[in-house]
């Protein structure tokens, strides 16, 4: 997979691991429509992260879904993960070294057009603004506006929402110009997860 083929529009879902039916929690997610999977494990356990990163590469590649590996550009290459997702737009340039120009590479802009605007020039292939909502996982992220969507539209490559995003708020954030909308808490906390993930995934146009 290349970065041309970055979903530009649905759900992307980021785990909440470490969890013990994490595999099964993802490939529910991917059925419900899921198009993008973000692993999310801040741990030091490295066999563990390696080996449920490569899990989750095979399933991701059997619904035709990207998976994306936060913070850690070396396990990135490690899983053959389709790329990373990164905090700072100055850690851009060495995941692009080693991940390749083919490398999906997005970075967390939070609140901050300036950081968008740095993001893009330093080569990512999208940007995630938030939190829009109060969130259990992200508490203590700033507050992003609704015109950060609209102001960011030029920059020319898809925006993902994040920070409690819901099937509820998820639509007005879709207006607002978001191309895709991040859930952890509210679609892997879910008792029925692949039915969250169909409902977050039916706020797009079928076509997309």
């Amino acid at each position: 997979m290349n970065a041309t083929t970055f979903p530009r529009h649905g759900l992307y879902a980021i785990t909440n691991g470490p969890r013990p039916d994490l595999v099964a929690a993802v490939e529910a997610a991917l059925a419900g429509g899921a198009r993008v999977v973000q692993y999310r494990d801040g741990t030091t356990d490295h066999a563990r992260r390696h080996g449920e990163a490569a899990a989750l590469r095979e399933v991701c590649r059997r619904h035709h879904a990207t998976l994306l590996i936060e913070s850690d550009a070396e396990l990135a290459q490690a899983t053959g993960a389709d790329g990373v997702h990164l905090r700072r737009p100055e850690d851009v340039a060495e995941a692009r070294a080693l991940l390749g120009a083919g490398a999906i590479i997005g970075v967390s802009a939070r609140d901050s057009m300036a950081l968008a605007r740095a993001a893009v020039a330093a080569g990512a292939n999208y940007i995630s603004f938030g939190a829009f909502h109060a969130s259990p996982t992200i508490h203590d992220a700033p507050r992003a506006s609704l015109d950060l969507l609209a102001q960011s539209a030029a920059l020319g490559v898809p925006r993902v929402a994040i920070g409690g995003v819901t099937p509820d708020n998820g639509r007005a954030l879709i207006a607002a110009g978001a191309d895709l909308v991040a859930s952890v808490s509210c679609l892997f906390g879910a008792a029925d997860v692949r039915a969250m993930a169909q409902r977050f995934s039916a706020l797009f146009p079928a076509h997309e």
